[in-house]
């Protein structure tokens, strides 16, 4: 029969206090749970398992380490029961699969749904953040109700020093923090009151970020680069200018491009980040560039550029991002070494096309153009697009002071 009791660890925390946790003694070899709270030692009863009424915040914690003791309890005899022979690290490891109210054990279920959804990108930018959170908490655990103001105020400090990270990068790894928490609450695993988030608490706000597009001289200096047909050169060139042909369009969208999305020489495609339908006329640029990809429709491919060529199956949404994000970041680098030879020394990659396209459509056409354009559902996001409009109006503005 397993012995369980409630023990003070002896592991100290910056503050001086040590966490309490689950001691399961089988054949005299003990095994330790930590719940997820920690108690000064002279804030503790070893003998009576209780936290003193000196902590104010006793009576909550003693009746939540009565329910984690005495979950262990029916657990260990369930266990027990089911096999006399089992080991304190066995019930140890069952005991952790039962319980769904701290935060991993949530993160691990939001990933994995992420995952089910073909979300390559999202899981690839988003476990790294729920690791470093764990890395912060030491590598433990911890129930949504310690996620604090207090705490997440000095996550981000540790975000901001010992990690050398941005405040935009910032604003991310809390964003999976409130997302994670999130599901919790609809899942009923813990309650709404604890939620750290919103007004006169920890508000999300991203800092303005400014990306900056090529100019038209800029734009036609790659046009003309020399590069040799057939090369990953060549072909980072012409993704890029496929996506400014097509005002703008992901790169996402265009490596998932068929054949069969070009009729009566226009191009029709739904756009990958919200699914919204749309066409575009070829203009002779465009044309051009796609001819040299016209050998591939006597090898029976599907798709117009050789990315997904491997895929089994067309509707893997995991492994279509996975690939795609491969790709991209390798049409980054070559870019990167492309720039200095066409005399651009604004950082090039894939997106800043979008952006060059915002930027140059400055007082070519109106903002509610650009938006109908881009697919955006809300103008205020077409508007960052805009930078170089924007800031040629606050220049003359500017000047028509200043120059008297």
């Amino acid at each position: 029969m397993a012995t369980i009791q409630i023990v003070l660890r002896r592991q100290v925390r910056e503050n001086g206090s040590y966490p309490l946790a689950i001691r399961i003694i089988k054949n005299r070899k003990p095994t330790f749970i930590h719940i997820g709270q920690n108690v000064l030692e002279s804030d503790w009863d070893p003998v009576k398992q209780r936290v003193k009424k000196s902590h104010p915040n006793a009576n909550y914690l003693n009746k939540y380490i009565q329910k984690k003791l005495a979950d262990a309890t029916d657990k260990v005899l369930e266990f027990e029961i089911q096999k006399s022979e089992i080991s304190s690290r066995a019930i140890k490891i069952g005991l952790n699969q039962s319980a769904k109210d701290t935060f991993f054990r949530q993160a691990t279920i939001y990933i994995d749904h992420l995952k089910k959804a073909g979300k390559y990108n999202r899981i690839s930018a988003e476990q790294p953040r729920i690791n470093r959170f764990k890395e912060f908490l030491n590598g433990e655990d911890i129930l949504f109700q310690d996620i604090t103001v207090t705490l997440l105020n000095k996550y981000q400090a540790y975000l901001k020093g010992s990690r050398n990270i941005g405040n935009r990068t910032v604003v991310n790894h809390l964003i999976i923090i409130r997302s994670i928490f999130s599901q919790a609450i609809k899942g009923e695993i813990v309650d709404p009151k604890y939620y750290p988030f919103g007004k006169n608490k920890i508000r999300i706000k991203f800092p303005e970020s400014v990306k900056i597009g090529l100019t038209i001289e800029e734009v036609k200096r790659l046009e003309e680069l020399k590069l040799e047909l057939g090369s990953h050169a060549n072909h980072a060139r012409n993704i890029w200018l496929l996506s400014f042909y097509f005002a703008g369009m992901r790169v996402s969208d265009l490596l998932r491009l068929k054949w069969t999305d070009f009729q009566d020489d226009r191009l029709y495609y739904s756009m990958g980040k919200n699914e919204k339908a749309g066409s575009f006329m070829m203009s002779e640029k465009a044309v051009k560039i796609l001819s040299q990809y016209e050998h591939r429709k006597t090898e029976n491919t599907i798709f117009v550029f050789p990315v997904l060529d491997s895929l089994t199956k067309i509707d893997d949404l995991y492994n279509t991002q996975r690939k795609i994000s491969y790709a991209v970041k390798s049409l980054n680098e070559a870019l990167q070494k492309i720039a200095p030879v066409a005399k651009i020394r604004k950082k090039l990659t894939m997106h800043i096309a979008r952006h060059t396209f915002g930027n140059i459509s400055g007082d070519k056409i109106p903002i509610q153009m650009l938006q109908k354009l881009y697919r955006h559902t809300s103008i205020t996001t077409t508007i960052a697009y805009q930078a170089n409009f924007i800031n040629k109006d606050t220049d003359e503005a500017l000047d028509s002071v200043i120059n008297f």
